[in-house]
């Protein structure tokens, strides 16, 4: 199976682009919903955290508090090391049985952490969806709400844009209207069957 890696910086718009991809029948695996899947209630994972964090760290319905949760681990490296040790493996194997079962002509893989993790030794092609630092922060308080220092400090944890564009194979420029995302999409997507037919 050819693996794409779609990764951005928060708020940069992947969630847009896997919808082309999804229009055009090709299945996207999405990191983050794994990432929710594996701290469901009941889930050893979650039992994890509520016992180093305390009760408080779930909301009423027992579910993990993610706006609390992230607030400590962009404050605390210790705290944020610790669970990344807890849940990538976790993410990771839940990742690969998903490409195992895909269908499509290739696969993409939509992960915020992609390079930051070790989730890019899984791929065979990485594509980059880019907007200014500026526009992130915007885009993410419309989107999310929460404090704006939160969330400069969730873009300062990630990949500066420079080096994710680096490591880029592709980028689409998510800062146009959505007719040139569209046809930027287009000939990526075109080029991708090609490649994938290769393998």
């Amino acid at each position: 199976m050819y693996i794409v890696g779609l990764t951005g910086g928060i708020g940069s718009g992947k969630t847009t682009v896997s919808q082309f991809f999804l229009n055009n029948n090709i299945e996207v695996i999405n990191s983050d919903a794994i990432s929710r899947e594996v701290v469901q209630p009941g889930t050893n994972a979650l039992a994890k955290i509520e016992e180093r964090f305390g009760a408080e760290i779930l909301t009423g319905s027992k579910t993990l508090n993610r706006p609390r949760m992230r607030s400590i681990i962009f404050k605390d490296e210790d705290q944020k090391d610790w669970l990344e040790n807890l849940l990538h493996p976790l993410i990771r194997d839940a990742i690969n049985r998903s490409i195992a079962c895909a269908k499509s002509d290739y696969v993409v893989l939509e992960s915020p952490l992609l390079l930051e993790t070790d989730q890019h030794k899984l791929v065979d092609r990485i594509l980059v969806v880019d907007i200014s630092p500026k526009t992130q922060l915007e885009r993410t308080l419309a989107r999310d709400g929460g404090s704006k220092d939160t969330i400069k400090s969730i873009i300062d944890s990630q990949l500066t844009r420079s080096e994710r564009l680096n490591r880029a194979d592709d980028v689409i420029n998510n800062e146009q209207d959505i007719q040139s995302v569209q046809s930027e999409f287009e000939s990526i997507h075109r080029n991708y069957l090609i490649l994938a037919r290769q393998k």
